[in-house]
């Protein structure tokens, strides 16, 4: 009994599925503050793979899925966490400034649209550089707006160590979008 070619498509995604689901849902969570978070963000991922008509081209199935996560993830971010965004500064020599500024802001040309699009990039690159527990400190208290003593209560981490930590992530972000952050306000 020969198989038609949807019903092998429908196994070998099945297969994939049952061979990365499991670490593409630990690498997702990792990033997110709820597993329905998580689960949403793997649901649209299982989806869009899906939706590839010729799997075969897919080179590196691992490296697809886990760019295409990443990307859920930050556009996960950019829906959900804008509004808390109102707390997040970047201080230079004049005083503060708001990155909020930046990264909520209306703009009337394609070329504004695509810095600002930039510095979303940027912003979660820089992130994606920092130590892992710096990286959660700064995500859950700045962009999730979570305090410092329920990330302490949750993790079982001191509150002086969290907000060393954010203290870093802070320092390296400063130094890595500086200088987008001075084109953007030339600009």
């Amino acid at each position: 009994m020969s198989i038609s070619m949807s019903e092998a498509r429908e196994r070998n995604i099945g297969n994939i599925v049952r061979q990365y689901g499991q670490r593409l849902f630990g690498f997702v969570r990792s990033r997110v503050s709820t597993n329905a978070d998580a689960e949403d963000i793997i649901q649209e991922v299982w989806y869009q793979f899906s939706r590839v008509v010729d799997l075969d081209s897919i080179e590196q199935v691992n490296a697809w899925l886990f760019r295409v996560a990443r990307n859920k993830v930050t556009d996960n971010y950019r829906k959900k966490r804008s509004d808390s965004l109102e707390d997040y500064r970047y201080e230079n020599e004049e005083g503060d400034s708001h990155f909020k500024d930046i990264l909520l802001a209306e703009f009337p040309s394609p070329e504004d649209e695509h810095l600002k699009e930039l510095f979303w990039e940027e912003l979660f690159a820089a992130l994606e550089e920092l130590p892992e527990n710096q990286r959660e400190v700064f995500v859950w208290n700045e962009l999730e707006d979570q305090t410092f003593q329920e990330i302490s209560d949750r993790t079982g981490v001191n509150i002086k160590t969290l907000i060393s930590r954010k203290r870093y992530a802070v320092q390296h972000l400063r130094k890595r979008l500086q200088a987008l952050y001075d084109e953007f306000l030339s600009y």
